[in-house]
């Protein structure tokens, strides 16, 4: 029995090599990535938590417009990865031309809408019961300041995420985590110069937090062209891209299957900020704790997040083979793969709980609080893992309604009523608030793990 569990859950050792040469590339480019982020978060907690609260508030705003850039891109990396699956470098280029013309039009709308709407969007995070008028007004300032900075970057963002997935959907994952290593480099310098004023620049706070995060999307974008131009004669879907011509028929399939994906990630973000600002009606001290807390939980998520990539490529091109058998074998073992590891890192996580707060510079109620939240996380990210498994899973089959339904129906119409109703109809204490909120996660990993089961995925789509 024993020897049937391992067959079943564990893999050979090619199996191992092969995960982890498409894996650790992902995982070493978004860990790279979030570190870098904390070191930008605490430098931003040392210039106040006025400041910090800020521009974790424009943080949540620029997060849907991130995970929204995701899911609209989602239904043409499906197809991408099927095409390539099959050889089908024509397939892969239409592809392209498709997420390029979307990113330009969600860039370009969601510039819009945060550039002109940043004070009433940040108002939704400003309690007048629990904060004085004097701390929202300058919070408020630093928000509006932050965010004329931040969307100048938000286009070259999305194109970089365009070149980047479509590199990484045909197995190779170096390329882009070495765009993304370049990019942050740039960011953490200039975080670092313009934050504090040195090497006789001005000190600009928050601002400069603003201007080094946007030259470090021109970097990524610039550096992403010039690879895709070297590489075209390896993949010819970088090869005659413009016209932005994309076959009706093909265009209709891609929407149909990425829509639901593209709504899904737009709810579920909308879903999840819309959670924090129900929080936030506790006071920004508050919204200083979850940012400490989230900052420190997006560099732990990332293994499940690398390990969810992982599974949608190798079942892509498996199913865009028609090796339906192989794809069920591959989604076991490397979801239990993703659970085993999930559960060291969220000890890890416990342990250091009450050390990371103490590099920023808050005040100890605002420690203790994200302390307490980030061991609640390191319990959790076990079930974290099973339901991105899960997610990624019922995507790389194109099973997109059921995906959305799966994962931001449960975050819109059950985590984000309960917030809302705990935060304004009780007072009941932030921390059973954040406890009942995010153990409303485990109805989600058991939902997945039931939904993949079923093989309900299994579906080739080109």
């Amino acid at each position: 029995m024993i020897d049937n569990i391992k067959t079943k859950f564990i893999g050979d050792k090619v199996f191992y090599k092969t995960v982890f040469i498409i894996m650790l590339p992902i995982l070493l480019q978004n860990a790279i990535t979030n570190f870098v982020n904390l070191l930008d978060n605490i430098m931003i907690g040392q210039v106040g938590t006025l400041q910090m609260s800020a521009v974790s508030i424009v943080n949540q705003l620029t997060f849907i417009y991130n995970l929204f850039i995701f899911g609209a891109l989602s239904g043409a990396s499906i197809f991408s990865a099927q095409f390539f699956g099959s050889g089908n470098h024509d397939g892969m280029r239409h592809a392209l031309r498709f997420k390029i013309i979307t990113a330009l039009v969600v860039a370009s709308i969601s510039i819009f809408i945060l550039y002109y709407y940043s004070v009433p969007l940040t108002k939704l995070y400003m309690n007048p019961e629990t904060n004085s008028i004097e701390d929202i007004n300058n919070t408020l300032i630093y928000a509006s300041s932050y965010i004329k900075y931040i969307v100048i970057g938000l286009l070259p963002f999305a194109i970089s995420q365009c070149i980047s997935s479509t590199i990484r959907e045909s197995g190779e994952t170096l390329l882009p985590m070495l765009s993304s290593l370049l990019a942050i480099f740039i960011n953490l310098i200039f975080n670092y110069i313009l934050i504090f004023g040195h090497f006789g620049f001005p000190a600009l706070g928050t601002d400069g937090a603003a201007i080094a995060t946007s030259l470090s999307r021109f970097i990524e974008l610039l550096f992403l062209l010039v690879v895709a131009y070297r590489i075209k004669e390896k993949l010819p879907a970088f090869k005659n891209i413009f016209p932005l011509k994309v076959p009706y028929q093909l265009s209709k399939k891609i929407i149909a299957k990425g829509a639901p994906l593209a709504l899904n990630e737009f709810l579920w973000s909308f879903g999840v900020a819309a959670i924090n600002q129900s929080y936030s009606t506790r006071g920004l001290i508050v919204v200083a704790s979850d940012n400490i807390a989230m900052t420190i939980y997006s560099l732990f998520i990332i293994a499940c997040i690398a390990m969810g990539q992982t599974i949608a490529i190798m079942i892509g091109q498996k199913l865009g083979s028609s090796e339906f058998d192989e794809a069920i074998d591959i989604n076991r073992k490397l979801t239990f793969l993703s659970f085993t590891f999930c559960i060291f890192l969220g000890l890890l996580m416990i342990i250091i709980a009450p050390i990371f707060p103490r590099f920023y510079n808050v005040e100890e109620e605002i420690r203790h609080l994200a302390s307490s939240m980030i061991r609640i996380d390191g319990l959790l990210l076990p079930i974290a893992a099973l339901f991105n498994a899960a997610y990624f899973t019922l995507r790389s089959g194109g099973k997109a309604l059921l995906t959305t339904i799966f994962d931001s129906g449960l975050t819109c119409f059950l985590s984000l009523p309960i917030a809302y109703y705990l935060s304004r109809y009780t007072n009941i204490p932030i921390l059973q608030m954040y406890i009942i909120i995010r153990s409303l996660d485990i109805i989600k990993g058991i939902l997945g793990l039931y939904l993949v089961k079923r093989k309900v995925w299994i579906n080739r789509l080109v």
